[in-house]
């Protein structure tokens, strides 16, 4: 369910792949999404991503969530390969069902699905679905985690927690209604799963001089934080005040008490933009319909602080293995695979 610390992954993944090929331009690197690699004259954009913290609409959310990776480098993404594994020969239905889903979401980003896998194994319980996504950044300035710069605000769209929530509603309804929340309530949470996308705010973003952008996926906002301070050789100042937090959102926290700081929400963007280029940017999204919330600026030091009413917490240690999602799966484990609802 959950990432490797970074720890592990210095340790036992990145010393084995390090490449002398020239046409790499960015490999493998922690907090960076992406990888580009020259190809002729253009640069390719590349990313994968598996989904194994949902059940209901799981192949729709993969594609979506693995184009977002590649449009918040600036690069609209343009072609998708898709791994689905099932756990039993029977599961014929839901293979179709994962694969009607991903067409759907493919349709609506505009992608194309060129290739991938389908099987079964006995080795999972419930299904898994990868996505790589590739684009071309086709003479575009690429922006990378690694840009923040000391005076820039840091923005973040729609909201924090959405994709968690959602799937809150949709695999664990049970629960849900067992803990107090209402139909409604569970209702109107699924339903924010329909802005998981970020394509198009991070495809103006990018246009407009953004310096540094990351989805928020698992570790939730503060992680997403922590990797751009961390990557960028800078620190963050947050104020807790200004953070977009859906009522919703804050109510299903509340009930299943979980922190809406660290629970995945793909969907939300985290950037930062210069001061002269803030009013702008607040237009462009504003024309497309995308909430835009200024949280803080970029100082000197390391790590994120925030802002409090009456104290400020300074985080410093990644902890990209931690995620709220994966607690409830922990402390709320589900009998079978079938989505609730």
């Amino acid at each position: 369910m959950s990432k490797f610390s970074l720890e592990v992954l210095e340790r036992r993944v990145f010393p084995f792949i390090e490449t002398e090929d020239p046409d790499v331009i960015l490999g493998s690197v922690f907090g960076e999404d992406v990888a580009l690699t020259r190809v002729g004259g253009d640069v390719l954009v590349s990313h994968v991503d598996p989904i194994v913290g949902a059940i209901g609409n799981i192949g729709w959310l993969a594609v979506h969530v693995a184009c977002n990776d590649v449009a918040t480098s600036g690069a609209p993404p343009r072609w998708i390969l898709v791994l689905v594994l099932v756990p039993t020969s029977g599961d014929v239905d839901l293979l179709e069902q994962i694969m009607r889903d991903a067409n759907r979401a493919a349709k609506e980003i505009g992608v194309s699905i060129i290739g991938g896998h389908t099987g079964y194994t006995s080795g999972i319980s419930r299904p898994l679905v990868a996505v790589t996504a590739l684009g071309c950044a086709s003479g575009r300035k690429l922006v990378r985690t690694s840009g923040a710069k000391i005076g820039d605000h840091v923005l973040v769209t729609k909201g924090i927690a959405l994709e968690g929530t959602a799937i809150l509603a949709q695999d664990f309804s049970d629960v849900a209604l067992k803990l107090g929340l209402s139909e409604r309530d569970i209702e109107n949470a699924r339903n924010l799963l329909g802005d998981v996308s970020v394509v198009p705010e991070a495809l103006a973003l990018a246009e407009l001089g953004a310096t540094a952008m990351h989805d928020v996926t698992r570790g939730g906002l503060l992680e997403t934080l922590l990797e751009i301070a961390h990557l960028s050789g800078v620190g963050m100042m947050i104020d807790a005040s200004r953070l977009p937090i859906h009522p919703l959102v804050a109510r299903f926290a509340e009930t299943f008490q979980f922190d809406p700081l660290r629970m995945i929400s793909s969907g939300t963007l985290a950037t930062t933009v210069p001061p002269d280029r803030v009013k702008a940017v607040r237009n462009a999204l504003t024309k497309i319909g995308v909430r835009l919330s200024d949280v803080g600026h970029i100082s000197d030091g390391t790590g994120v602080h925030l802002l409090g009413n009456e104290e400020t917490t300074h985080y410093r240690k990644i902890r990209c293995e931690e995620d709220e999602l994966a607690r409830m799966w922990t402390l709320y484990p589900r009998n079978g695979y079938s989505a609730n609802g």
